[in-house]
């Protein structure tokens, strides 16, 4: 019996190449992955929480719109009180920044709040 040295199993390179995601396509897929959201909060007169914030796009590829961003408002022993939602519509370029703010009626012993973003479009 001969031995073929040339029956290698090969991948077309046509395959391979439908087989990886580019780079947009997973910045289109995991939006809240490439957008940070920063915010910092304080009392007013009419003691309102007003939340003042940041939303940064870090991806390279893709422009960001109508982006959510949730607030999560916190007690002194870090119990969480309330969840809220901020919507931010415009569009944020890659690399660039969008800043948001809002005032509200936060419930009784709230301490501390957090925002994060959990959906975007493009």
């Amino acid at each position: 019996m001969a031995c073929q040295g040339n029956s290698e199993k090969k991948m077309p390179a046509d395959k391979y190449e439908a087989g990886k995601k580019s780079l947009a396509e997973i910045e289109q897929e995991n939006p809240a992955q490439f957008l940070v959201a920063k915010s910092n909060d304080r009392k007013n007169l009419l003691r309102q929480t007003v939340v003042k914030g940041t939303v940064t796009n870090t991806a390279r590829i893709v422009t960001y719109k109508d982006v959510d961003v949730k607030l999560y408002f916190y007690s002194k022993t870090g119990v969480l009180l309330e969840e809220d939602h901020e919507m931010i519509y415009d569009e944020i370029a890659p690399g660039a920044s969008k800043s948001f703010k809002t005032k509200l009626f936060t419930p009784k012993g709230t301490d501390s709040v957090r925002a994060e973003v959990v959906s975007a479009k493009y």
